[in-house]
């Protein structure tokens, strides 16, 4: 269908087809065009899928998501909110009205905004500095130590390859030793990082944790050292100095 000379304008007035074509997904039950109307004036691939949880399932691999947010502002939140906690790892841009503006905030844990009326230009460059945002912000959130991989995304850890069967305040335990490796840090100092100030037990509980700990890790037990009359640390060499002992 050949384009209208206000499109043909545009299109020769930014030269978007030298851009770098990436591929978006709009999250929305509206007619494509009707989303993100100068998006279509793109060279970008563009593919569009129901903002339903149950159409993510099997949504297509993209490198930057367009959620429409234009008029269900709680149905668009809820589903933001379930694209971080399920591990959402593309820039995540909402399409809102200007009198949506008021409603938007870090909880939405959204990458960036949009109005819906942006032109070429304007939803070119979002795209770009999205996805140079996600690509230069990329980091490991796995902790690697002495065979023992902690992932940080998934709450999940690892000897070998072989994965530890951990509870929530275990894998606390180990993630926050593991992040600071060599140092000592008492019991009170343990309860209060990794149970918090509100809990009310005694320092027994990290005694049976690190104890349980170490079981789980087998081999590497030594991992976890024991500093007399101080506490614990994480032992980054997998080695006992003098000073430590098993519980």
């Amino acid at each position: 269908m050949p384009q209208s000379a206000p499109a043909m304008a545009l299109l020769l007035k930014y030269p978007f087809e030298k851009s770098k074509m990436a591929q978006i997904l709009i999250l929305s039950s509206a007619n494509q065009t009707e989303v993100l109307p100068a998006l279509m004036l793109l060279s970008h691939r563009v593919r569009q899928v129901s903002a339903e949880p149950a159409s993510l399932v099997n949504a297509p691999h993209c490198d930057l998501i367009f959620l429409d947010a234009r008029s269900d502002l709680a149905n668009a939140k809820a589903l933001s909110k379930l694209l971080n906690t399920t591990g959402l790892s593309v820039p995540l841009i909402l399409i809102v009205t200007e009198g949506g503006l008021a409603a938007i905030s870090g909880e939405w844990g959204a990458s960036d905004i949009i109005l819906e009326t942006a032109g070429p230009a304007e939803i070119d460059a979002r795209i770009r500095l999205g996805i140079d945002r996600g690509i230069n912000g990329e980091k490991d959130d796995r902790i690697h130590a002495s065979g023992v991989v902690i992932d940080e995304a998934s709450y999940s850890a690892k000897v070998h390859g072989r994965p530890l069967d951990l509870t929530y305040k275990e894998f606390e335990l180990l993630r926050f030793l593991a992040q600071h490796p060599g140092r000592v840090f008492t019991r009170e100092q343990l309860l209060s990082e990794v149970w918090g100030y509100d809990y009310f037990g005694g320092t027994r509980t990290v005694d049976v944790h690190i104890r349980r700990l170490r079981a789980k890790l087998g081999d590497l037990e030594s991992l976890i050292g024991t500093v007399r009359n101080v506490g614990y640390r994480f032992n980054l060499n997998n080695e006992q100095d003098a000073f430590a002992s098993a519980t």
